[in-house]
């Protein structure tokens, strides 16, 4: 199989300046969201460096086995898994520590979500509720849980999910990168077929574009930037109340070479 890749942010309608972030590096297959938080105290400084940094430690990983881990290992996950894990904590503490260590950043922090693909193993793992979803047989699928308040209540019975969309405490989060010394990353996995589409995107998405209509988005774009940039306008056009970020990947079948024909020829022709 192979990734088709598409991504797009997108400072919103509202919004003076742009605190998401987002980075891929197709040679790793690797892919990293962030939305940034603490307005004067520069949120877009928090998830770029959260960013950099995962994208960064990943990086090293694959090159040197030696690369120390950050943070308590899953145990009922892989070892890139972890490894994904381990770079979102190093994340927290970078963050944490320029925020301490300069006034002007005090309580800037970040969401991140971020995936890793390797085969038909997606790694999965994220702070915030920044989201990931998947796509399958016309089916979308919320991969990640939220941390925040209003999920939580969800999770609880205290509030509905139709309650919570209309709730003004939606942006109040209970876990976010670099806000504490040390934070609970979330991490999975799951196995990819030919034909899903993965989307990862801040909420900005999340809160202007019903899950039918990123279905719907999805299925019907020619390819994944398409994708990417029809959610984008569609969060506009429905008030575009915050920056907007997305990375949409297709997962295709595998595009054969003229080689691999010439060879799949000679074997039936005998």
């Amino acid at each position: 199989m192979r990734i088709e890749a598409g991504a797009r942010t997108d400072l919103g309608r509202v919004r003076k300046n742009n605190e998401d972030c987002y980075q891929i590096v197709p040679a790793l297959n690797l892919y990293v969201l962030s939305d940034g938080m603490g307005g004067e105290a520069h949120g877009e400084v928090a998830s770029t460096l959260a960013v950099q940094t995962i994208m960064a430690h990943c990086e090293q990983a694959e090159n040197s086995r030696a690369t120390p881990t950050f943070g308590e290992p899953h145990p009922d996950v892989s070892e890139r898994t972890n490894r994904l894990a381990s770079a979102i904590h190093l994340a927290n503490r970078k963050v944490f520590e320029m925020a301490d260590a300069n006034p002007g950043h005090k309580g800037m922090g970040a969401t991140i979500v971020a995936a890793w693909i390797e085969g038909q193993k997606l790694s999965l793992a994220h702070v915030g509720d920044s989201r990931a979803y998947l796509l399958r047989a016309g089916s979308l699928e919320q991969l990640t849980a939220d941390h925040s308040l209003v999920a939580e209540k969800v999770r609880i019975g205290i509030l509905t999910p139709q309650e919570a969309d209309a709730s003004e405490l939606q942006s109040v989060l209970t876990r976010a990168v670099g806000t504490n010394e040390n934070v609970e990353v979330d991490a999975d996995e799951q196995m990819l077929l030919v034909g899903d589409s993965l989307l990862l995107c801040s909420d900005g998405l999340s809160r202007m574009v019903t899950d039918p209509e990123i279905a719907s988005t999805l299925l019907t774009s020619t390819s994944a930037q398409n994708a990417a940039d029809r959610l984008v306008d569609l969060a506009n056009e429905n008030g575009g109340v915050d920056n907007v970020s997305v990375i949409v990947l297709r997962i295709l079948p595998k595009q054969e070479s003229v080689l691999d024909r010439l060879k799949i020829w000679k074997r039936n022709s005998g």
